[in-house]
């Protein structure tokens, strides 16, 4: 089998993990309300939205819940790949489905191709945003070593209902590229946040470095749940 032909068959896999991920999320409460699953959005003719929009919190979970986790991660990152494909699962269905904790996002980009898999995450539909990332952490070996990592991420973003028009203008957004890393400063600042992943709970309350077990999660929410 050759390397076109394999290709081929990643990308197809994985376009069934999306869609088997947005049938999830359509299916499954994340803040007590059931999504419904909502066919590819036709993103070319709806107004664009603005960067305030596209940087907003993408929360994961029930936004009252308890214990906040800011989860600073580069989308090259394989530790956070690791995390959020071994741990991530097992945190959310004792935790973040049962509304004790909720997880949020924050975007820690450490070289071109992660800045650009943020920005196509933030420029999909923010029902679809976890659903990407999560597509996106487990596939991080194809198209991050891609010769034109933006090329490939490109063909997520179609998986993921985004015309190549959105795409296109997606990349070119630098006041979206400025916003990321200045989500970054902010991180480091403010959380004094050097690697990757790092997990920041309740504005500090415990910190976590590393892809760490859900044991060590599980401690450190159990302390804060009041």
């Amino acid at each position: 089998m050759n390397r076109n032909l394999l290709g081929i068959t990643a990308l197809i896999a994985v376009g069934m993990t999306l869609i088997i991920g947005l049938a999830v999320v359509g299916s499954r409460p994340s803040n007590g309300q059931t999504l419904p699953v909502q066919p590819p959005v036709q993103t070319a003719q709806a107004p664009a939205a603005s960067t305030a929009d596209l940087l907003a919190d993408r929360v994961l979970g029930n936004p009252n819940a308890p214990v906040t986790i800011l989860d600073y991660s580069s989308m090259t990152c394989p530790h956070c790949a690791a995390f959020h494909t071994e741990t991530l699962p097992k945190i959310k269905e004792a935790y973040i489905d049962t509304g004790k904790a909720k997880l949020i996002f924050r975007d820690f980009p450490f070289d071109q191709a992660a800045l650009r898999a943020s920005m196509l995450a933030r420029c999909a539909p923010a029902e679809r945003y976890y659903p990407l990332l999560d597509v996106l952490f487990k596939s991080q070996g194809q198209w991050s070593r891609a010769a034109d990592p933006v090329k490939a991420l490109a063909q997520y973003g179609k998986l993921a209902g985004m015309s190549e028009q959105v795409i296109n203008a997606c990349m070119a957004n630098q006041a979206l590229a400025d916003g990321i890393l200045q989500s970054r400063l902010v991180g480091q600042d403010k959380y004094k946040v050097e690697a990757t992943p790092t997990f920041v709970l309740n504005e500090g309350a415990a910190t976590i470095s590393g892809a760490q077990s859900f044991e060590t999660f599980a401690a450190a929410i159990d302390k804060l749940v009041k």
